[in-house]
């Protein structure tokens, strides 16, 4: 794909066109007092060291070299490439809870909106890391594989809602199993697994998956999205709640002791989240407690510059024009290598 990085500049050509129509006028012009002078080829005799040819020449380069020096301006680029860096960072995986009791606000705006807060900011720090994400409720999938590009991240994460996920519950295990899978095979690299979530109506064997993944060394840190008073859940756009069958609201609730075992079993630690920054700041310091070592990243450029080819014929056309006169030189005009003397008998 070929594309110039600055196109404003070739509206710089348009003004080309005046040296070309102001040459034109004045061979036409020097054509014509020739003609008052008398006949063109006696005249030519006369002046045996001006030449027509080498003005037209000189102006062409002249011309070429130009149009070339505006081309590297507006910055030609052809074509992407990839370069291979090596960077020092730590592997991520966030488990983010989608279910609908995510939806309670006990904390502002609501849980999931805080968790996904947290997350954007937690990304925003991150300088060599590498990050993949995973939604869960009844079922666990990933949104994003691992990576290095934040803002893929970043636009992942501002798309994720509870419609993502139909089957309701809160299967966290499901959730750091997939993680674990995500990181692939070993390599040196510090590792860790960041679960947000409400913990209720947990599913599966969350322990038991977080022991896992400490046994193979990831770390796991939770962060409790709510209070223990709870909250009713929302229903849709609608000023109603969530009822049970006997028509009760039901109010959700912090469920801290799950989130407590899941971050011990893993490892890692457990922190509640509020409508302070105070978990986002436990969270990366905990991060940043990890040993960074290095890492194997590709940077894709989008382009490859191509200016230096017309730059350097414009300055070649400009160094042979600056050495070529407009009128011929007496001592190389009687080297005639190419006329051939008729003997006569």
């Amino acid at each position: 794909m070929f594309r110039f990085a600055h196109p404003e500049y070739l509206f710089l050509l348009l003004p080309a066109v005046i040296p070309v129509a102001a040459f034109v006028r004045a061979a036409v012009l020097r054509k014509k007092n020739i003609k008052l002078w008398g006949n063109a080829a006696l005249l030519a005799t006369l002046m045996p060291n001006v030449s027509y040819a080498r003005p037209r020449w000189k102006f062409y380069m002249q011309l070429v070299a130009l149009i070339l020096i505006i081309v590297v301006l507006a910055q030609p680029q052809f074509g992407t490439k990839e370069e291979k860096v090596r960077k020092k960072g730590i592997e991520v995986m966030i488990a983010l809870d989608v279910s609908n009791s995510m939806l309670a606000q006990d904390i502002q705006p609501n849980r999931l909106q805080k968790a996904k807060q947290i997350l954007s900011q937690l990304i925003d720090k991150m300088e060599e890391d590498k990050v993949g994400m995973i939604v869960f409720a009844g079922d666990a999938y990933v949104q994003m594989p691992i990576t290095s590009d934040y803002g893929s991240a970043k636009m992942f994460l501002s798309s994720i809602n509870p419609q993502m996920v139909p089957r309701q519950g809160t299967a966290i295990g499901s959730a750091i199993d997939i993680a674990i899978k995500s990181f692939g095979q070993k390599s040196g690299v510090s590792r860790a697994i960041i679960v947000l979530t409400d913990g209720e109506n947990h599913e599966d064997d969350a322990i038991a998956a977080a022991k896992l993944a400490n046994d193979n060394g990831i770390k796991i840190f939770v962060v409790g999205m709510g209070t223990p008073e709870g909250a009713p859940i929302p229903v849709g756009e609608t000023v109603s709640f969530k009822k049970d069958k006997d028509g009760n609201v039901v109010v959700s609730k912090l469920n801290e002791q799950m989130c407590s075992g899941i971050a011990q079993a893993g490892g890692g630690v457990y922190v509640r989240s509020d409508n302070s920054n105070a978990a986002l700041r436990t969270v990366s310091r905990q991060l940043d407690a990890l040993a960074k070592n290095e890492m194997d990243a590709r940077v894709f450029s989008e382009y490859n510059e191509q200016f230096q080819s017309f730059a350097f014929i414009a300055l070649f056309l400009m160094l042979i024009e600056f050495f070529v006169f407009s009128r011929k030189n007496k001592w190389l005009s009687r080297i005639r290598l190419f006329d051939v003397k008729v003997q006569k008998n």
